[in-house]
């Protein structure tokens, strides 16, 4: 094993620096004051959790975990995502309170990486979780909240793919019968590896027709017309059901006014495996990842011994900073600068305008080795140097 260089840090880890630490405390306090004038009410967990249940019901790969073991011998992990601890605390006691529950967070999780994968490990999420409510409305409320949290983040121009869990399931268990042979196509699609699905598909020992479903189902994007040709492809009530489901919550999102924001891609396939329902993702400009994603989850309470049917979203802090076309520029500070004699004086100024609101840094000129370079990073410099005249600017 090499030796670590003194400068580098754990694989995915990444510092942030002023400038940017600025624009993401903004970006997050944009979001923040969306969620709460919706209602929603801010929650945090603890980072470590219990392996055998946040860590189980997360639906993160269990090579992506952090572990450790505490001092009992117990198994935790640095928690992968948020929606897991989220359920965990309502089950044991929110949902004694109020039904549903409309929860907000914003912190840190934590994945680990392959050194060559080049993602980061840690990562801010600021999302929302609505417990408790199974209808259409509570699914077209996050959306929209989503719609508006991207809006007042200072997003113009992203869009929101939605597509349906229980369709995509349905098709794969008429045509493939098995869920091995369902899951295999399901990992080209949350991989979005459209090349290797069709590749695969041909493989199959499948009927021409049957392929050529399973062919026609990647094409179903786009606006409503794709939920009228995705009829053709399905059999029996489930999966109309599940494009019933589409039409209605898109006619929610109309009344709501952010139906602009809006497509349908029934592909969508998530990388989170408690989802059951409706499933959506939310892509901005300049990323080419998703900046969010969420959807229904109605089994994940039940792990935690709590039914409840359970819908939301989270954001990527990183990505929403990625989209935003420029970076907040550094505000800079007055700057009292002094020598020994006037230190008091000095020191009354700098009260004075902090308590005008004024950021204010005070510094002794004997600190500074050059202090025309020092002064030049401030945006007005009050100097109390040598006798004592008064402040000069």
């Amino acid at each position: 094993m090499s030796k670590l260089l003194m400068f580098e840090k754990p694989v995915g880890m990444r510092d942030t620096l002023p400038h940017i630490y600025e624009t993401k405390r903004k970006v997050k306090e944009a979001a923040e004051r969306a969620m709460r004038s919706w209602g929603y009410r801010f929650i945090e967990t603890p980072a470590l959790e219990y392996y055998e249940t946040v860590g189980d019901a997360s639906a993160i790969l269990d090579r992506q975990l952090f572990k450790l073991l505490d001092q009992q011998g117990n198994t935790l992990v640095l928690r992968p995502d948020m929606t897991a601890p989220i359920a965990r605390v309502a089950a044991a006691k929110l949902l004694k309170e109020r039904v549903p529950l409309r929860l907000a967070y914003s912190a840190s999780v934590y994945r680990a990486q392959q050194r060559e994968g080049g993602r980061a490990a840690e990562f801010e999420q600021i999302g929302v979780e609505m417990i408790g409510d199974d209808t259409i409305s509570a699914d077209a409320e996050v959306i929209a909240l989503l719609v508006s949290v991207m809006k007042e983040a200072g997003l113009e121009r992203f869009q929101l793919s939605l597509g349906h869990i229980r369709f995509t399931d349905e098709l794969f268990r008429q045509i493939l019968g098995t869920e091995d042979r369902a899951e295999q196509l399901r990992r080209f699609l949350y991989e979005k590896n459209y090349v290797g699905y069709r590749e695969h598909v041909k493989s199959l020992a499948l009927s021409s027709i049957d392929k050529q479903r399973l062919l026609q189902f990647l094409n179903l994007s786009g606006g409503l017309d794709c939920l009228d040709e995705a009829v053709k492809l399905i059999e029996g009530t489930a999966g109309i059901e599940a494009l019933d489901e589409l039409k209605t919550v898109y006619s929610r999102l109309q009344e709501f006014g952010v139906d602009e924001y809006v497509t349908f891609d029934l592909p969508l396939v998530s990388h989170m495996s408690y989802y059951t329902g409706l499933v959506f993702e939310v892509y901005a400009d300049g990323v080419g990842a998703p900046v969010g994603n969420g959807g229904r989850y109605n089994d994940l309470l039940e792990k935690f011994g709590r039914p409840a049917g359970a819908t939301g979203f989270g954001l990527r802090v990183d990505f929403l900073l990625e989209a935003l076309e420029q970076l907040e520029e550094e505000a800079g500070v007055h700057c009292v600068l002094f020598s020994n004699e006037r230190r008091v004086e000095a020191i009354q100024e700098a009260q004075k305008r902090r308590a005008a609101g004024e950021d204010v840094l005070l510094q002794d000129v004997a600190g500074v080795e050059d202090v025309d370079t020092f002064t030049q990073t401030c945006k007005s410099v009050t100097f109390f140097v040598g006798k004592s005249t008064g402040g000069t600017e």
